[in-house]
């Protein structure tokens, strides 16, 4: 039996090549990207009048401060940089769009994580899902989970974050996620007090 010729169309979210399978059979019901880098600010930030993008390159110092503020919550990536937006409201800042990537069961998600200038999650989105499983943390019944949350939250399964069934690896990822982000908010750009 001869297997179907596959298509494959690459793209790049967050400085990471994507790479999307299109054939019989090569998709898988799950996967997809959802938001494009231009979208992602908009969705964390619905109510924001402009973006600013900024890379935040990260250095060995700002490493050690997230690792300090991450505590035992440590990430299953090390980005070496952050793409981040800026978002404004008239002349005040709204927050920071913060896109991080995490391993689900075998391959990265990659998360937007809004974070307000106090240092909580205004919203959470997904932005490209690679597993054949677990999408539901797309849903933002299960995301609205993280509003209001601080990186002093403790983004525990069965603690502050209720699971979703067949998808525990990938709910572990995104708490894994918005507590990186709020790392990064709070080095980068002081969301939250100094660390």
């Amino acid at each position: 039996m001869r297997r179907p010729r596959t298509i494959w169309s690459h793209c790049t979210i967050g400085g990471v090549l994507l790479a999307t399978s299109f054939g019989s059979g090569a998709l898988w019901a799950q996967e997809g990207i959802f938001l494009s880098e231009e979208q992602a600010p908009r969705a964390v930030f619905a109510d924001a009048d402009a973006f600013a993008r900024q890379v935040v390159n990260v250095s060995p110092t700002m490493r050690e401060r997230m690792r300090t503020i991450l505590g035992t919550a440590q990430p299953s990536v090390w980005e070496e940089q952050y793409v981040t937006f800026k978002a404004t409201r008239g002349d005040s800042v709204a927050g920071y769009a913060i896109i991080v990537e995490e391993i689900g069961k075998h391959r990265p998600i990659t998360f937007v994580v809004g974070v307000r200038p106090d240092g909580s999650v205004s919203d959470v989105a997904v932005m490209a899902y690679r597993e054949a499983y677990g999408g539901e943390v797309r849903r933002k019944r299960f995301l609205t989970q993280y509003h209001d949350k601080t990186a002093k939250s403790a983004l525990q399964t069965y603690s502050d974050i209720q699971n979703i069934a067949g998808a525990t690896l990938s709910v572990d990822a995104a708490s894994r996620a918005v507590k990186k982000a709020l790392a990064v908010a709070q080095v980068a750009f002081g969301a939250g007090g100094a660390s």
